[in-house]
């Protein structure tokens, strides 16, 4: 008999990625002969390439806000016949669309959008857990134990030739990572990222800035306020700063993808946080501090600062991050 085979519908966020992990790694656990294919776009190969539970990546060949009735009515009817089940891991009506065009006997997700007919088990997510993503994902496998920590492989020659290119060594290294793709109410503002890469500098480490093209603005601030930084803003994939991140002395982040790329690498992490909160999407690793002021405004959950003061993070001083810093790595490693 064939072992079984399970399509995903994978999330469209670098760290939601990383966090649906956590489901892969729950079913290998349960089956391990089960081969796990995951509908995502393009962007997630480096990362579904790291997870050694997947099997494959299968092209999501529509835009994230575009109904797409047609590809996706082609892509289902291409994969009918192939999967024993699928977990939807989106709340979206559409993001269902495809194992039910493919036939999937078994389709799994939550009762979001009215997905009723479209999905066959939809158990209800408890409201305590609305906006845990891990434990949501976790939870959708439906077995007993610990939820365990997503964790990416590295490329060690990747590694290498990068630490060679930007001359950089094994633990002697800080990384930044200035950037929010959800908006301007996740990030630490430019000037403390700076003022804290010139304390780290005089330290004796070096510090370099990931992101991606999107973040090359503020990286040119810190930059700017901290010479001798090297910024890579812009200028590395993204399997790259997984590989640069794993053998970094530390990651500094916001609430961000990179920032759930560092945990998932063992990485020492400081994670600052303003308009979310860490109980919902923290870091998953034991070598993580959370920085947060705790003000009655927040978390507000918004892109933008409502209040207009963006004080969650304004009045979130370096010192505090350094303090978390000095407290990450000292702490024994995984």
């Amino acid at each position: 008999m064939a072992p079984r085979a399970i399509l995903v519908i994978g999330p469209r966020w670098v760290g939601d990625m990383v966090m649906a992990q956590c489901l892969f790694s729950a079913l290998k656990a349960r089956e391990p002969d089960v081969a796990i294919d995951v509908v995502a776009p393009s962007w997630a190969t480096p990362l579904l390439d790291r997870m050694p539970e997947v099997r494959r990546r299968i092209d999501a060949p529509f835009r994230p806000k575009e109904f797409g009735l047609g590809a996706r009515w082609r892509l289902g009817r291409d994969l009918a016949g192939r999967y024993d089940a699928a977990y939807v891991l989106p709340g979206s009506w559409k993001s269902a669309l495809v194992p039910f065009f493919a036939r999937v006997p078994v389709r799994i997700g939550y009762r979001k959008e009215m997905r009723y007919g479209l999905l066959t088990r939809m158990p209800a997510l408890p409201k305590a857990l609305k906006r845990k993503t891990a434990d949501t994902y976790f939870r959708l496998a439906e077995v007993d134990g610990p939820r365990p920590d997503p964790r990416l492989t590295v490329d060690t020659a990747n590694r290498d030739r990068l630490l060679a290119a930007h001359g950089l060594a094994v633990g002697g290294y800080v990384a930044l990572m200035p950037g929010a793709e959800y908006g301007p109410a996740k990030r630490w503002p430019s000037r403390h990222y700076a003022a804290l890469a010139v304390a780290r500098m005089a330290a004796g480490d070096r510090v370099i800035l990931l992101g991606s093209p999107k973040d090359a603005e503020v990286g040119a601030e810190i930059v700017a306020l901290a010479p001798g930084v090297i910024d890579l803003t812009g200028q590395t994939r993204l399997e790259d700063a997984i590989d640069l991140l794993s053998v970094a002395r530390l990651a500094v982040c916001n609430d961000s993808g990179l920032m759930h790329v560092a945990a998932a690498v063992g990485t020492p992490v400081v994670a600052v946080y303003g308009s979310t909160s860490a109980a919902n999407t923290p870091p998953l690793s034991p070598r993580a501090e959370i920085v947060t002021l705790g003000l009655s405004c927040s978390p507000c959950h918004e892109k933008v600062c409502p209040l207009g003061h963006l004080d969650c993070l304004e009045k979130l001083e370096p010192g505090l991050v350094a303090a978390a810093a000095e407290r990450v790595t000292g702490k024994a490693g995984r």
